[in-house]
């Protein structure tokens, strides 16, 4: 990657959504009383390709080890990491499952969410080879172990924003000179529709809207998001419902159904408890207040 100090970008990204949403987040109350949990919006001078910072701490010292749960968005993520299985700064790409992930003794991650499609233009890589991996961030950044030095060595949220922001400003490649301004335009407009259009239910919908052939849609997201299209709409779709499940927002699962686009109540249902683990009403059960 070549340096390029004019980190700012030529068109205005959606803007991140509120720091305190949960959604993603399974059994958000459960989680919330396990970890300390906040969101920090990116900066300007890499909003372009980073949508928000999060943070997580813990301590459970003399407590069981809790599973914490997540429907990881379409996007790769940098973490600094401090716990009993590892420490220093990871890559952890596309999580096409349920990601699990125990939280034991003491410890804490500052994490980086790079927009759907981000890390693919900032980097330069096929970000479909990251696809549910996680690998050293020197893997990727040559210079990452010491930025987690800097990063895990102070409790500063905003300072290691600031640490982060500084490193990637003078990491950036030169985007322009790679041709990939535009396909990454396109990509962030899919992006964009996929996520908040629950009309769009079908890759094909989404190629005929975007007026691009479906193969060279499923090309796109592989070298920029990490997962297909087809993927993608329904990984949207499931958080929206676990989200309003866990919220004691969707109490009609055939209406919520068709809502988020589904054929019907049971492919809602069967495909939910596929990959959330258990059934949609068990779920809302165990997330809402007792």
């Amino acid at each position: 990657m070549t340096s390029n100090n004019g980190a700012r970008g030529r068109f205005s990204p959606r803007p991140v959504p509120p720091p305190e949403t949960a959604k993603g987040i399974l059994r958000p109350r459960q989680q919330n009383a396990a970890n300390n949990h906040a969101r920090l919006a990116a900066g300007e001078r890499v909003a372009r390709y980073v949508e928000w910072y999060w943070a997580v701490r813990w301590d459970r010292r003399g407590q069981p080890p809790f599973q914490a749960e997540v429907l990881s968005y379409p996007c790769v993520n940098l973490t600094f990491e401090r716990t009993h299985e590892r420490t220093g700064a990871f890559v952890t790409g596309v999580w096409t499952t349920k990601y699990r992930r125990e939280l034991a003794g003491e410890g804490e991650t500052f994490g980086v969410k790079f927009r759907a499609g981000g890390f693919g233009a900032f980097t330069g890589l096929d970000v479909g080879a990251l696809s549910d991996t996680s690998v050293p961030a020197t893997d990727i950044f040559p210079a990452a172990d010491t930025l987690a030095d800097a990063v895990l060595a102070t409790a500063d949220a905003e300072i290691r924003r600031d640490l982060i922001e500084d490193f990637l400003v003078a990491a950036q490649r030169d985007e322009e000179s790679h041709g990939d301004d535009q396909a990454y335009r396109q990509v962030l407009a899919i992006i964009e529709a996929m996520e908040h259009d629950r009309d769009l239910t079908r890759v094909d919908q989404v190629a005929a809207r975007f007026g691009i052939p479906v193969r060279t849609l499923q090309r796109l997201f592989r070298r920029y998001v990490g997962a297909g299209p087809k993927w993608v709409l329904r990984r949207y779709r499931l958080q929206d419902g676990a989200h309003l499940l866990a919220e004691g927002r969707a109490s009609d699962l055939a209406a919520l159904a068709l809502e988020l686009g589904y054929f019907d109540q049971a492919h809602f249902s069967n495909e939910f408890a596929k990959e959330i683990g258990m059934p949609p009403l068990e779920y809302a059960k165990i997330s809402l207040p007792s």
